[in-house]
């Protein structure tokens, strides 16, 4: 994966998990989404070197695997898709999701 697309796909999963922000959701589910959601800003707004990166992204995918629902339709539609997002750069790169 070039740097650039992996920026692009960082800038993706941390919009998915900003879009959640906003929408009422379960408290606990919320708790998990705002820690993914900040360690996701800190990948798509840092430059950071592409193993750090990773490893940020595998810190994310393990934080919403903590989240099966949030007790909203548009919320859980991002937290898959943030999800798929994480699972996809992982796989991408050939990193072992944690």
């Amino acid at each position: 994966m070039t740097d650039e697309s992996l920026r692009e796909r960082a800038q993706e999963l941390h919009r998915h998990l900003e879009a959640t922000a906003e929408l009422p959701i379960d408290r606990t589910a919320n708790r998990w989404l705002g820690e993914a959601e900040a360690v996701a800003r800190d990948v798509a707004t840092s430059d950071l070197d592409e193993e750090t990166t990773l490893e940020r992204v595998a810190k994310v995918q393990h934080l919403l695997g903590e989240v099966d629902e949030t007790g909203h339709e548009e919320a859980d539609d991002h937290l898959e898709a943030a999800k798929e997002v994480c699972t996809e750069i992982l796989e991408d790169d050939g990193a072992t999701p944690s």
